[in-house]
């Protein structure tokens, strides 16, 4: 595996936790998607590298919940250790992140937290790389107005 692959080991794995908010289940699908992504012939340029990557975690980690049964809410929710709040360390930013929708929330993550540039992110979503980089804009003037108001 190259070592630009390596660095991504821990971005995918931090993606995959976001969307299934389950460390095991996270590091079982970033192992698979790294193991499906190594038997595909086909990756040599590391931007599709990292788009084919984010699509196999992404894909994966939907079929997570297509298998999985829906669990019933209980009233005593434990406080657990948060991976997210860790990641956020500012409370009132993780409050306005998650008052986002789940794809805008899902932008911010990948652009600010994974790095993940503009232009992989416009191939992920099928938009050209302006209409990316004014919809991550957007995101940030609305979050900087709940800050503000």
């Amino acid at each position: 595996m190259s070592d630009e692959l390596k660095e991504q080991y821990e971005k995918i794995f931090r993606y995959c936790f976001f969307k299934v908010n389950d460390r095991e289940a996270a590091e079982d699908i970033t192992q698979e998607t790294f193991l499906r992504f190594l038997e595909s012939p086909n990756y040599t340029d590391m931007n599709k590298e990292l788009r084919y990557l984010y699509t196999i975690a992404g894909n994966l980690c939907a079929d997570h919940f297509r298998k999985k049964p829906a669990e019933e809410l209980s009233e005593n929710i434990p406080d657990e250790f948060d991976f997210e709040d860790c990641i956020l360390t500012n409370a009132a930013l993780a409050t306005a992140i998650r008052s986002l929708p789940q794809e805008d929330r899902e932008l911010v993550v990948l652009r600010y937290i994974n790095e993940v540039p503009v232009s992989v992110l416009a191939e992920l979503y099928g938009v050209s790389r302006f209409k990316m980089g004014r919809r991550i804009k957007v995101i940030l003037d609305g979050l900087r107005k709940q800050f503000r108001g």
